[in-house]
């Protein structure tokens, strides 16, 4: 018997079963935490049968939704293809991966050029020059603003573009991984334009190499100066902001934070440094960084310093005399740089700092509450290899090659970017350029790309996105994206044809529900769940008897957007 539906009752329907279970998804066991009901013959949400641990998974669908910012079609047989048995095929994976020079990426190479980018290829001196001191625009003009910005406006389409269609996927996770470790927000005073270079030249670079190199780099970027207001600190009046970051968020962490107390009064290690941090410490590191600056010109009176927005050291501001950081004294008069450095050098090799960047790592790849014993292991090989210039590398494979990365399925959330682009992969959609309207709708989701103000970067925790307004971004972005209402007055546009990339032979409810399930989750859904898919496409048909086409091509996008809002697909 056909049950009758009007588009009202259709789209209640198919609104309340993605809303849900999306919702569902973040919460932590079989009780709906967040005030949305399970399902009921009133109410046919799917239940999200949220278990502790959840069943597993193939290794496979474990790997590509980690490693990869959302399963494209066709990855799972090139993964499958890499070798005879699971763990073969991972260790070949992050291996291709971890070398990215050896990944033929020529594919999005042509689409990134086809982009236009007019400022992405520019020198740092050449961001300065072009759009901070040479502005071709009068500065009371919204063209002004539109030039200055443009570079960082740039980055973000061009971050988009890599992480839906760059076969360099581990790149982009760590990419996106370290510029909220080291967080700098896009409309930091001063230097927006610098976002680029910054992002390219420091974090990037870096990504799969030394950290203590890195750190180094991000200390005298003045996209971070600006930021944490080092470029001011001097010895009249040291600037603490970046030197607290340095500890709290950069290297050690708040874990080692020890409060407010007497140095002295410390446990130090084997080699006399403290095993963790007080203020004191911050406060005379704070005085070790005093002259790093940017050579802005910002002060008429000093005419030695010119207009090239590189960083500088500048001696006139150095507090010159000895200082006591993490139990190691720090002569006075020390040659140029050396104090800071002397800094970076204690918090880089630090065994606090190893376990730090060790947990947000397994953080990222493995679970919110990743196991001690992989978090050692990773920090052990960040030690060992302190020097080597491919440290970071070889923490990222002790990681991903770990028995608790196998065994780990469910135990992260896709994050409000990672859900958008795993969305637009997934259905294979098309684009010149990212529309601005996705950017957007990030930003209501809670995390535009490089808009988090404060220095701690985006959380990456299940609670941090269990929220309706985010998750409701997430089902307009779905529908958005399936339906093809992207484009923006640049003429950027996103396709999606859901239609054309069904078997024309598949035409009942339930097989068009099954191919879209296995297509885009690459897993079966619970009897309960799969059913209620099957009746947002049937609407007042049976289940199993052929759609009329005009039926199909109306409702399949509908169908669609309600599995990228299942529970399975916000898993990781």
């Amino acid at each position: 018997m056909k049950t009758k539906f009007n588009r009202r009752d259709f789209l209640k329907l198919s609104t309340a079963v993605a809303a849900a279970s999306a919702l569902a998804a973040c919460a932590p066991n079989n009780e709906n935490e967040i005030g949305v009901p399970f399902e009921s013959p009133e109410n046919p949400v799917i239940n999200p049968e949220v278990q502790t641990p959840l069943p597993a998974v193939p290794l496979t669908i474990l790997a590509l939704n980690r490693l990869t910012f959302g399963i494209r079609p066709g990855d799972v047989d090139l993964f499958n293809s890499l070798g005879a048995n699971d763990d073969e095929r991972l260790i070949n994976f992050v291996t291709q991966q971890l070398n990215p020079d050896s990944i033929d990426d020529s594919e999005f190479e042509s689409r990134y050029s086809a982009a236009g980018f007019e400022t992405l290829h520019k020198t740092h001196e050449q961001l300065y020059y072009d759009h901070i001191t040479n502005n071709q625009y009068n500065s009371n003009n919204e063209a002004y603003w539109d030039w200055y910005s443009k570079p960082a406006y740039e980055l973000v389409d061009a971050t988009m573009l890599r992480a839906v269609y760059s076969k360099k996927q581990i790149v982009e996770i760590l990419a996106d991984f370290w510029h909220n470790h080291f967080n700098v927000y896009f409309w930091q005073d001063d230097g927006v334009p610098l976002l680029v270079s910054y992002n390219r030249d420091v974090l990037r670079k870096h990504a799969l190499g030394n950290f203590r190199q890195m750190l180094e780099g991000v200390a005298t970027h003045p996209s971070m100066l600006y930021y944490l207001n080092q470029n001011n600190s001097n010895d009249a009046g040291p600037n603490e902001n970046f030197a607290r970051e340095l500890f709290e968020l950069h290297t050690l962490g708040a874990e080692n934070y020890l409060g407010v107390r007497d140095p002295n009064t410390v446990t130090k290690d084997a080699n006399g440094i403290s095993i963790g941090y007080v203020d004191n410490d911050v406060y005379e590191s704070a005085r070790a960084f005093t002259g790093w600056r940017v050579d802005d010109d910002i002060y008429e009176y000093e005419n030695e310093i010119g207009k090239s927005g590189n960083f500088i050291y500048y001696k006139p501001w150095h507090d010159r005399f000895n200082k006591l950081v993490l139990g190691k004294y720090i002569p006075s008069d020390q040659p140029d740089m050396q104090d800071g450095r002397d800094v970076l050098d204690l918090l880089a090799y630090h065994p606090g700092t190893a376990r730090h960047i060790a947990r947000k790592l397994c953080k990222r790849f493995i679970s919110d509450v990743p196991p001690d014993s992989v978090i050692q292991a990773a920090a052990n090989t960040f030690i060992e290899f302190r020097s080597a210039p491919d440290q970071l590398k070889r923490v990222v494979e002790t990681i991903l090659l770990s028995a608790e990365f196998k065994q780990s399925w469910g135990g992260k959330v896709k994050r409000p970017f990672e859900a958008v682009v795993s969305m637009v992969r997934v259905l294979n959609s098309e684009s010149n350029r990212i529309p601005s309207g996705f950017h957007w709708m990030l930003s209501q989701m809670g995390q535009g790309l490089f808009e988090r103000r404060s220095p701690d970067g985006y959380p990456d925790s299940r609670e941090a996105w269990a929220n309706s307004m985010s998750l409701l971004y997430r089902w307009n972005a779905a529908v958005a994206l399936t339906e093809n209402w992207m484009d923006d007055e640049q003429g950027n546009v996103i396709r999606t044809d859901v239609y054309a990339q069904t078997p024309t032979e598949i035409r009942t409810a339930t097989s068009l529900a099954d191919f879209w399930i296995g297509r885009i989750l690459n897993q079966s859904l619970s009897e309960t769940s799969r059913n209620a898919v099957i009746q947002v496409m049937a609407q007042e048909y049976s289940w199993d008897e052929t759609l009329p086409e005009d039926h199909v091509q109306y409702v399949l996008p509908a169908m669609v957007e309600v599995i990228l809002m299942s529970p399975e697909f916000q898993w990781k």
